[in-house]
């Protein structure tokens, strides 16, 4: 287990690998003057590019510099900062890079000095910073350079330039950001120069001073002195819209050349192209030293891609020498659209499946009325409906059967939705034989509402009675016939049912009757009744004329042989007399309409 353990260990950290266990790069030795900010980063002195993970660490401690902006000496990114410096800072710092697969140490000597300018301001000496040595050339339009090594958290607020301790002040100098432009230069611009820089970071304000001893010297041109960026390449960049960027510039240059080196856009520095915003800015330029040639880097950055950014080449300058990126929009990602695509599809496919599931009948119902026209072609049926229904024992089931089925189902589905319904008990012909009338009249049907009250006896009687037992014949072997089944009260328990009511149960389900027999039960558009007009036929053709005479002359011929009169035709609200049938000539086997019927 501690095997595996380790094992996993030792997969999981690939990256950061032990400092002992590195490649030393380089020593670099460093004076800086106590009192003053100092900042360091490693990360271009190593030669792999790519992504790393730096620690900076001081020797020989195996605890690394903390990351806290709050500590005096703290790592930021890939630097370390000493915000202000002291004499006990002296010591070995290494800086340790971890790649994917390899990891680089480099090592600074820094020796803190107590360092002072020269020029007395006032009644005391300043604390210089740094001495350098820069060079410029006669008869040529060159430039010093104030060098302030810090990250970009830190903001350059001015720089003063002085020369043999009195401040430059227009003439043949100008200044720009950390640079001194000399046009036209003589021998006697030679001598001491000193730039004191104002930063602030996170708040905090410090001050930079740097003595520089300036060299003339005579130039016979730019042979083998052409300073070389070796990014950008006059290359594109995708980039997306509102996204920050930043993009170095990086350049070799002989040791003693004095070349300006910015960032330009439409011929004028990015800072005062973008004085307003500040959206683009130039960052400090930092420099690493070697033998023959000084490696430089300057940025730009990017707070905001805006769109105006495209297109527009922005260039950097080094000297003689300029290249250039221009930023364009990513291309199309074919496969990212598709897949979005394909997302999207699916998700409105999704959404309106969930939407039409719960407003499917409300949906259903509207596209009828709105879109289905009651005169449609004929399907050979008279009614809309054969109701079913039990007739309980109790007294107080039986009277909420007959109100359903005999009052409220022919108030709204036939007088307010326009359907016809069978109700058998009302609708049969008098002294036909049931088993005839129900044979008949079902096939003559569109749907067969079944009513359930739980715990009633009286489906018992399907095992003898004729009338339930040919109604759910028909409805579920002859002609296939929809079920609508109805619980007048939730029924917990199917299997004291019928199977016959099992199997209706099973397949198209039932609707339990909400209703308290009021008016308000009454409405159409009330849940319930909008689940059985759901079921009910989308329409309701009327009968044709000869279907209409065929099955008037059946009620006829059942009203002489018994002579009963019912109150109501099925066919329409005309009263059904004993005159109206008289006016039909009893023929031998039956009832002919007089004038329609030849003998």
């Amino acid at each position: 287990m501690l095997a595996l353990l380790l094992c996993g260990v030792s997969i999981a950290l690939p990256p950061f690998v032990a400092a002992d266990a590195c490649t030393d790069i380089r020593m670099y030795k460093e004076t800086p003057s106590a009192g003053q900010p100092f900042a360091f980063n490693c990360i271009n002195l190593s030669p792999t590019s790519g992504k790393v993970h730096v620690t900076w660490y001081k020797y020989p401690s195996k605890s690394p510099i903390s990351k806290s902006a709050q500590s005096r000496i703290h790592q930021e990114q890939n630097w370390i900062l000493f915000l202000p410096l002291t004499q006990e800072d002296t010591g070995i710092y290494q800086c340790i890079i971890n790649y994917t697969n390899t990891c680089h140490r480099i090592h600074v000597n820094l020796t803190v000095l107590r360092k002072y300018w020269y020029c007395i301001s006032g009644n005391s000496q300043l604390i210089l910073s740094d001495e350098y040595k820069q060079i410029l050339h006669a008869g040529k339009d060159s430039s010093l350079t104030c060098h302030l090594n810090f990250p970009q958290s830190f903001v350059l607020d001015s720089i003063t330039w002085y020369k043999d301790c009195k401040e430059i002040k227009g003439g043949r100098f100008t200044h720009w950001r950390i640079k001194l432009s000399v046009s036209n230069v003589s021998a006697e611009d030679g001598g001491d120069y000193a730039c004191q820089a104002r930063l602030t970071h996170r708040g905090k304000q410090y001050t930079v001073l740097n003595s520089i001893t300036v060299n003339i010297t005579e130039t016979h041109g730019y042979a083998g002195r052409i300073p070389k960026i070796i990014y950008p390449k006059n290359n594109s960049i995708e980039v997306q819209l509102g996204s920050p960027l930043t993009v170095d510039c990086n350049i070799t240059d002989a040791r003693d050349n004095t070349n300006l080196r910015s960032w330009r856009v439409n011929d004028t520095w990015v800072d005062d192209y973008y004085n307003e915003s500040k959206r683009i800015r130039e960052g400090f330029e930092s420099y690493v030293p070697f033998q023959k040639h000084i490696f430089y880097t300057v940025n730009i950055t990017f707070l905001e891609v805006k769109m105006e950014d495209y297109g527009h080449p922005f260039v950097c300058h080094a000297g003689v020498s300029a290249a250039y990126f221009i930023l364009t929009l990513p291309a199309p990602d074919v496969q990212a659209y598709l897949i979005g695509g394909l997302v999207t599809l699916i998700g409105a496919a999704a959404s309106v499946t969930y939407i039409y599931r719960i407003f499917k009948i409300d949906i259903v119902l509207w596209y009828r009325s709105a879109f289905l026209s009651a005169g449609t072609e004929e399907d050979g049926k008279l009614y809309d409906a054969y109701v079913l229904y039990p007739k309980p024992q109790r007294e107080i089931q039986s009277h909420e059967v007959d109100t359903l089925v005999l009052r409220i189902l022919p108030e709204v589905l036939e007088r307010q939705c326009g359907y016809k319904l069978f109700i058998f008990g009302r609708d049969e012909i008098p002294g036909q034989a049931v088993a005839n009338v129900i044979d008949e009249n079902i096939k003559l049907c569109r749907r067969l509402i079944i009513i359930i009250v739980p715990e009633s006896p009286s489906f018992d009687l399907l095992k003898s009675m004729s009338e339930e037992q040919i109604a759910v014949y028909n409805a579920l072997i002859q002609d296939g016939m929809k079920v609508i089944l109805i619980e007048l009260e939730k029924v917990k328990d199917y299997t004291v049912m019928p199977e016959s009511i099992q199997y209706i149960k099973q397949k198209h389900g039932a609707i339990l009757w909400k209703g308290d027999f009021t008016e308000q039960s009454q409405c159409a558009k009330t849940k319930f009744w909008k689940k059985v007009r759901y079921h009910m036929p989308p329409k309701r053709p009327p009968p044709s004329s000869v279907q209409m005479l065929k099955h008037r002359t059946e009620y006829c011929r059942g009203f002489v042989k018994m002579e009963y009169r019912l109150p109501v035709d099925v066919f329409g609200d005309e009263q059904v007399s004993q005159e109206h049938c008289a006016s039909h000539t009893v023929a031998a086997g039956g009832v002919r309409p007089a004038g329609l019927l030849s003998p």
